[in-house]
C-alpha cells in the first residue's frame, strides 16, 4: 500500500459561462495524487483531516470512487480549505487560499502506519500550514526512520508562507535527509534555490524536476542523469500535472522496492500520465487502461 498525506480542498476552477463564475473542484496536491494513484490501480490510502461540511463529503466520495482507503482520514466540524485558481495563457495557474481555521491544517500525528505499506507521500499546504505542518513531518521522519520510501513534493505556495527563509532552511534541514524522492516543478527549483546536487547531498537517493514543455529530468546520488520528452497534447490547463507526475513516479517505484529503477521507463510513463491529466480541465487524473501505450 502507498499512504499520502496531506490536504484535501476545494479549488474555485473559473469558468467561461457565466462570466466571472467559478465551479467547485476537488482538488488539492496530496488528494489529486490519492486519487490519481486509484485510478492508476495502485493500493493506495490517504492521510488528512478532512472537513464534516458538504465539501469534506464530496471530496471523500471522490477518493472512494478511485478506491483510496479512507481509513486513516481524520474528521472535525471546521470548514474545507479553499483555492482560486487563476489560469495564464498556457494554462499555467497560479493559486490564493481561505485557509483560516479549516479543517486540514488540524491534523494530528497518526499512530504508526498499517503493516504492508511501501511508500509515503507528502507536500504542498500540509508542509507550511500549522499545527499540522509539524505533525506531518514528524509523520515523514517516522516512517521514513522505518524505511518507507518517501515521496516529496513541496508544490510551492509562496503566498501561504510568512517566513521564506526559515521555510528554505526547515527544508533542508527537516524533510531532505527523510526523503527518498524529491520532486519538484521549475518554479519550484527557481523560488526554493540551489542544484540538485545540493539537494541530493541533504538526504533523497534522487531528485525528479518537471519542465512543462520540456519534460521531466531526474538526478540520481550514483551521478545518473535521464530526461523524458513531454507528450504533446492540446492543453486544457495544468491543474493537477505535478500531483499526477507523484502519482505515476509512486506506482512505478513501489512496484520493485530495493531493486534497480529504470528511470527511462519510470519518467516516461510519468510524463505520458501527466499529458494526458492536462489535455482536460481540472484535476482529472487518467485510468491506468489509459496508459497502455505508454513506451
Amino acid at each position: 500500500m502507498i499512504v499520502v498525506g496531506g490536504e484535501a480542498l476545494i479549488d474555485l476552477v473559473p469558468v467561461a459561462r457565466p462570466p466571472g463564475a467559478l465551479l467547485p473542484r476537488p482538488g488539492g496536491g496530496p488528494y489529486n495524487t490519492a486519487l490519481a494513484l486509484g485510478r492508476l490501480g495502485a493500493e493506495v490510502a490517504f492521510c488528512s483531516r478532512v472537513s464534516a461540511d458538504g465539501f469534506g463529503e464530496t471530496l471523500l466520495a471522490g477518493l472512494r470512487a478511485a478506491g483510496v482507503d479512507l481509513s486513516l482520514v481524520q474528521r472535525g466540524p471546521e470548514p474545507t480549505t479553499l483555492a482560486v485558481p487563476s489560469l495564464g495563457p498556457d494554462g499555467s495557474a497560479s493559486y490564493g487560499f481561505y485557509v483560516e481555521g479549516t479543517a486540514d491544517r488540524l491534523f494530528t500525528l497518526p499512530p504508526a502506519l498499517p503493516e504492508g505499506v511501501r511508500a509515503l507521500a507528502l507536500g504542498t499546504c500540509s508542509l507550511v500550514l500549522e499545527p499540522g505542518a509539524s505533525a506531518y513531518g514528524a509523520l515523514l521522519r517516522r516512517e521514513s526512520r522505518r524505511g518507507l520510501l518517501t515521496l516529496l513534493d513541496p508544490n510551492i505556495r509562496p503566498a501561504l508562507i510568512a517566513d521564506p527563509a526559515a521555510y528554505r532552511a526547515g527544508f533542508l534541514s527537516r524533510l531532505l535527509p527523510y526523503t527518498t524522492v524529491l520532486k519538484l516543478s521549475e518554479e519550484d527549483a527557481r523560488w526554493l534555490g540551489g542544484r540538485p546536487s545540493d539537494w541530493l547531498a541533504a538526504g533523497p537517493s534522487a531528485v525528479v524536476l518537471t519542465r512543462g514543455a520540456a519534460g521531466l529530468t531526474v538526478w540520481t546520488r550514483e551521478g545518473a542523469e535521464h530526461t523524458a520528452a513531454a507528450r504533446e497534447v492540446a492543453v486544457a490547463d495544468t491543474i493537477g500535472a505535478g500531483d499526477t507526475v507523484n502519482a505515476a513516479l509512486l506506482h512505478r517505484l513501489s512496484a520493485a522496492p530495493g531493486g534497480p529503477v529504470d528511470w527511462p521507463d519510470v519518467l516516461a510513463y510519468a510524463a505520458h500520465a501527466a499529458a494526458l491529466t492536462c489535455s482536460r480541465p481540472g484535476a482529472e487524473p487518467p485510468y491506468a487502461a489509459e496508459l497502455t501505450d505508454e513506451i
